[in-house]
């Protein structure tokens, strides 16, 4: 028989199955391949802005949360109160959950789950046609419905079941009579058990009338192909069924056979060389979801070419299961051939899938920016435009698996297919990057991707830099800042900077860094910076410094930071170092009269009369007969004086 050498290859990597398991354990209905579209994924604004822009950044960084079973996180998504699709869909794209058919079944399994989340998870995937519901996934519902009590809705489920062709399985059949017989319902019991012993499947005549359904026919081809190695007497018994092999009769024996792959294709090939059936969309469509496994990679695209050849469409429904369950493995390269292929054809992949596609590559063990190209040149080549959307999902992937190193080399993929990330976003790019301690990165980037004379990423970056207290990078940011936009866009970047290193407890340096920048760039701090620093200098006993910083504000027309000076004199300095200060404060010889009264009062406050008393021989005559200094000075000593006699009596 033609072929028959392939079949009898195949066999040799098939383990047959148990022969005594019974047709409702082996089969599955045809009607289970009603593959679903994915439900969409919200991509809007992955990192928000948490305030507007003014002078803070406008993202925050979070530090990266454990890893949740997303069972769970499903589980806790749909237990949510008066919760609607789409925010069902924005919270499963934001937590990276795709709905799969396997991931339904971890949420029907958690132990003890409530039957009203249950139900919103069933529901919510037939309505929204996010992934596949198979007679396992039923039967689960069944039996947490059943178990849970509620009979009504059980045999409601049931009757669907029927019509799918779906039978009810011994774990929901024993679940579902112990609670039936617990709360008294006899009858339901007696009921269901008739129904389990008949199979449970519905007899519904097809549109010839009389004969077996379709979905009889189904099960009894699947079953003999089910429990028999294949041979020349399983394709006698099939041979001697007499049955129609129709579009509908092969799909659902395809479909039945899911859990054996080998099978499943050489009953494709059987049916082809018998000349029982001519393959068709249907029939091709099937068997690709069937072969659609990392262990049958090979055969699978060698089916696919031929389906080509034949002039065969893939089905959305197809696509979307394929495609799911590719980057549910993480078979990333057969995901972007997939989409590859489904490109040529008429059912084009959506924007969203290009989307997921992109993120799936860029958290990939290793990152291959070949097949990230490849995926970007694709979209392009059919008409569609990048955007910041796409770009923002692909940034906070990078971000989820600390990769924001690799954010240029993805840059330059999407700049070369014409792509340029807006302002905003350019803001956020830059301020991750620095965050997150990409020093060369992030200069990088501001000197390939950003306008040299835009002063909010720039000032974005040294915020990032500062945020991480990277002190190295926010200096090398702020220096090339000025170098791009000049002097007089310094001021806000060094405020940034100066107050990082003050933190930090490294004034001095920041004092040289300021030098720097106003001796030598003419950069114009602004008078919180300087006095940040000199509050800093002072904490640190730096006087001289300090004083330096005093004589650049005088030089730039700011008034004296006199608090910080009067504060440090009458707890550290001597009367020496407050003469130096008066002498420097002003651009007179002596400070005017006001600062020496400052200056006596918190010496005198602080119960340091020796020290006021040798400032007050220090001053120019002027200051000594002064009235206020003497009553001052009077007024101490009456208070001095009572005091002691009021310690006397």
């Amino acid at each position: 028989m033609r072929n028959q050498w392939l079949r009898l290859l195949l066999l040799r990597c098939h383990t047959p199955s148990q022969p005594h398991i019974s047709q409702v354990h082996h089969l599955r209905s045809f009607t289970s391949s009603l593959l679903h579209a994915r439900a969409p994924h919200a991509i809007e604004n992955p990192f928000p802005l948490r305030r507007p822009f003014t002078s803070s950044p406008e993202l925050a960084v979070e530090p990266p949360k454990p890893p949740t079973d997303p069972a769970v996180v499903v589980a806790d998504i749909f237990s949510k109160p008066e919760i609607s699709n789409d925010e069902i869909k924005t919270d499963l794209d934001v937590k990276n959950v795709i709905m799969t058919h396997d991931l339904i079944l971890s949420v029907l399994k958690i132990p003890d789950i409530n039957p009203d989340v249950a139900k919103r998870v069933f529901n919510w995937n037939l309505e929204s046609e996010s992934a596949m519901l198979s007679s396992k996934s039923y039967n689960m519902m069944l039996g947490i419905l059943g178990g849970s009590g509620f009979v009504k809705e059980a045999w409601e489920l049931i009757e669907i079941m029927k019509k799918k062709g779906y039978g009810v399985k011994k774990g929901a059949h024993v679940r579902i009579s112990e609670r039936f017989l617990k709360d008294g319902f006899s009858d339901d019991v007696e009921k269901l058990k008739d129904l389990y012993a008949s199979g449970s499947a519905s007899q519904v005549k097809n549109d010839a009338g009389g004969g077996i359904s379709v979905v009889s026919d189904c099960l009894r081809v699947a079953e003999i192909i089910g429990k028999e190695v294949w041979g020349d007497d399983v394709e006698k018994q099939l041979k001697e069924l007499d049955v129609e092999f129709t579009s509908d009769l092969v799909t659902g024996v395809l479909d039945n056979l899911e859990m054996d792959p080998n099978k499943a294709l050489i009953f494709f090939r059987w049916v082809e060389d018998s000349s029982v059936f001519d393959h068709d969309k249907q029939s091709y469509n099937a068997l690709a979801r069937v072969l659609g496994t990392e262990d049958h990679s090979h055969k699978f695209w060698r089916v696919i070419d031929e389906m080509r050849s034949g002039g065969h469409l893939m089905e959305r429904k197809t696509y979307n299961h394929l495609f799911e369950q590719f980057l549910e493995k993480k078979m990333i390269t057969d995901a972007v051939d997939l989409y590859e292929f489904a490109m040529s054809g008429g059912n084009k992949p959506s924007v969203k899938d290009c989307t997921l596609l992109l993120k799936k590559i860029v958290v990939s063990d290793e990152l291959c920016i070949d097949l990230f190209q490849k995926v970007v040149g694709l979209f392009k080549a059919n008409g569609n435009e990048l955007t910041d959307n796409i770009l923002n999902a692909v940034i906070k992937s990078l971000t989820s698996v600390g990769r924001m190193n690799e954010c240029n080399r993805i840059l330059a993929v999407m700049k070369e297919a014409g792509y340029i990330p807006s302002g905003s976003l350019q803001r956020k790019i830059a301020y991750k990057l620095s965050s997150f301690g990409e020093t060369a990165e992030a200069l990088e980037f501001m000197d390939k991707m950003v306008p040299s004379s835009d002063y909010t990423t720039w000032i974005s970056l040294v915020h990032g830099f500062c945020e991480q207290q990277n002190l190295d990078g926010a200096y090398s940011g702020v220096r090339k800042m000025v170098g791009e936009l000049g002097a007089s866009c310094g001021g806000r970047p060094l405020d940034l900077l100066v107050g990082t290193y003050c933190q930090k407890d490294r004034a001095l340096r920041a004092y040289k860094i300021v030098s720097k920048l106003v001796n030598e760039k003419g950069v114009r701090p602004w008078h919180s910076t300087y006095k940040t620093l000199t509050r800093g200098l002072l904490a640190r006993k730096h006087f001289e410094e300090a004083l330096d910083i005093m004589s650049m504000m005088k030089n730039q027309g700011y008034p004296p930071d006199l608090d910080s000076f009067v504060a440090y004199l009458s707890k550290k300095g001597t009367a020496e170092d407050a003469i130096t200060f008066t002498r420097g404060v002003s651009s007179k010889r002596y400070a005017a009269t006001p600062v020496f009264l400052r200056l006596f009062e918190a010496y005198l406050s602080a119960g340091k009369q020796s020290e006021a008393h040798d400032l007050l021989s220090e001053c120019p005559r002027h200051i000594k007969n002064d009235a206020g200094v003497l009553d001052l000075f009077a007024s101490k000593a009456a208070s001095a004086a009572t005091k002691a006699a009021d310690v006397a009596v």
